[in-house]
């Protein structure tokens, strides 16, 4: 059996500044949900926005027969 490290897909979305921390956490709350994305990393700058980078793995189908 072969063994291979995970393969993932990543997505960066910016978050403004106006938008208050519940909407966010809302937004990426549905996401997760939806599309089976975690946060893999977030970076707040110092004018208030946000970087947020999601991750989901991405599952390849091997043929059986």
């Amino acid at each position: 059996m072969e063994h291979r490290e995970p393969t993932w897909e990543y997505r960066e979305l910016t978050i403004s500044r106006d938008v208050s921390r519940e909407a966010a956490r809302q937004q990426l709350t549905g996401e997760a949900d939806t599309g089976r994305w975690e946060l893999d990393r977030l970076v707040r700058f110092p004018d208030g926005r946000r970087l947020v980078r999601l991750r989901r793995r991405i599952y390849r189908v091997r043929r059986t027969a």
